[in-house]
């Protein structure tokens, strides 16, 4: 990948990971919307190759993950990065709190059912993940059942892999003082009020506790075949440049081609023009 390389097993220290940073990137905000306008041609071009194979019963599919905190830009994200690629082709599960039966059956069963069907891009707005973040800050389970969730998310990653699915794990990295902002722009905005949540306030409270538990599962559940990114997501521009790149090596490096047609061209050529 051209961005930053992947995180290392161990150790991640969030706090020496800069928030406002553009690794990969030499440019400004207005270079960085003009690069992904740019790429989206291209993008949407692999992603309809992808989506073609589906003829000749593939099983290569792409699934991008977008975790981080509130107002870290996973919707951004989707509206103009995802958005680039045609929709008919897109698989996007958002993960709300669990439902009821939800909570009957084990953490990873509604997401097994999330993961996209082969020549699609899928994305979970929110993931697996939350499992042990929100469940590890606010204590929801026994520590030697979280303990257990880091090699059953490692499990299930790796069956997805070996089932064809090419993973992109981002954290979408902001500053606390930038969290601050964003969320006081949605009060001062009677458009965007509506976006705010009372409760975003309580979990900002738990900060340091919520990146602790970040950093815990980026350094467990990063490996060689399903590494996390970090990405510097303060400056919205870039990080949705910076997600759209790794799409776009990741569509890149799959190389979809069209699958070959089952009839003769010329034939059809001259049916057409018969009819």
């Amino acid at each position: 990948m051209t961005l930053a390389a992947p995180l290392p097993a161990r150790p991640v220290d969030l706090t020496r990971i800069e928030t406002d940073a553009a690794p990969g990137f030499d440019g400004k905000e207005a270079d960085g919307k003009k690069a992904l306008e740019k790429m989206g041609e291209e993008l949407a071009d692999l992603q309809e190759r992808l989506f073609s194979l589906r003829a000749v019963d593939t099983k290569r599919r792409v699934l991008l993950v977008l975790q981080g905190m509130d107002t870290s830009g996973k919707g951004g994200t989707l509206r103009h990065t995802v958005g680039l690629m045609d929709p008919q082709g897109i698989k996007l599960t958002s993960f709300k709190a669990p439902t009821d039966e939800e909570r009957t059956h084990d953490f990873l069963w509604r997401i097994e059912k999330a993961v996209p069907p082969p020549g699609f891009v899928g994305v979970f707005d929110r993931s697996h993940y939350e499992d042990v973040l929100i469940a590890r800050v606010h204590r929801l389970v026994e520590p030697a059942v979280m303990e257990r969730r880091y090699a059953d998310i490692n499990r299930f990653e790796q069956r997805m892999v070996a089932d064809g699915t090419t993973v992109v794990k981002c954290f979408l990295h902001i500053s606390s003082a930038t969290q601050q902002e964003r969320l006081l722009a949605r009060l001062d905005d009677p458009d965007k009020q509506w976006k705010f949540n009372p409760g975003d306030v309580d979990e900002r409270r738990r900060w340091v506790d919520y990146q602790h538990a970040y950093e815990l599962a980026l350094e467990r559940c990063t490996t060689e075949q399903t590494p996390w990114y970090v990405v510097p997501s303060d400056r919205k521009w870039y990080r949705n440049w910076a997600i759209g790149q790794l799409l776009l090596e990741t569509l890149t490096e799959l190389d979809p081609r069209y699958p070959p047609v089952d009839f003769d061209v010329a034939e059809q050529r001259r049916r057409l023009a018969e009819a």
